[in-house]
């Protein structure tokens, strides 16, 4: 597995770098050799250390970023994160390889911080949508970490929208034209 360490607001050491690829190389296990690459991003902003993790995976993303004063300490809170997320949804996974669904996010281009009076539209992602139905919808936005998703549905053929609400369940917005 190729594992790329970028550095924002800093730069990565030899020891830093080893560290990353020790403790991310531990995923290969999970799915025996299916990983091709996982990009870490490394990110100090005053006193607090980020760490991004995104790792494309059969047609999914596994992502996970965690933040603390200590960048050894996010790493290893990232990793238990994720290991968290394999263990959960790795046997759907698997399931659904079979009918791979592809989502392709454009990387993320982050903007810096504009305070202004009005707010405007700071970022746009553009991605591939394939079909897929409601619960693969709902397995992508987990693993991706995100409280919405946006998918063509497989059944209807619509673009619609799965949330996840306050209560724990989850939502569904199918829009109509009018």
């Amino acid at each position: 597995m190729n594992i790329i360490v970028k550095g924002k607001n800093m730069s990565v050491t030899p020891a830093l770098k080893e560290y990353v690829e020790k403790r991310i190389g531990k995923f290969e296990k999970y799915f025996e050799g299916g990983l091709r690459e996982a990009i870490v991003t490394l990110v100090v902003e005053r006193e607090l250390h980020r760490v991004e993790v995104t790792i494309p995976l059969n047609g999914y993303i596994l992502r996970g970023e965690e933040e603390t004063t200590d960048m050894y300490t996010s790493i290893d809170n990232v990793v238990e994160k994720l290991e968290s997320q394999v263990r959960k949804y790795k046997t759907r996974i698997n399931k659904q390889v079979k009918n791979l669904s592809v989502l392709d996010l454009v990387p993320n281009n982050t903007t810096a911080k504009e305070e202004q009076a009005e707010p405007k539209i700071v970022r746009t992602k553009r991605f591939a949508v394939k079909p897929m139905a409601e619960e693969e919808a709902i397995l992508q936005m987990e693993l991706l970490g995100h409280s919405f998703f946006v998918f063509l549905n497989a059944e209807t053929e619509e673009v619609n929208v799965i949330y996840k609400r306050k209560d724990g369940n989850y939502g569904l917005i199918e829009p109509e034209l009018g």
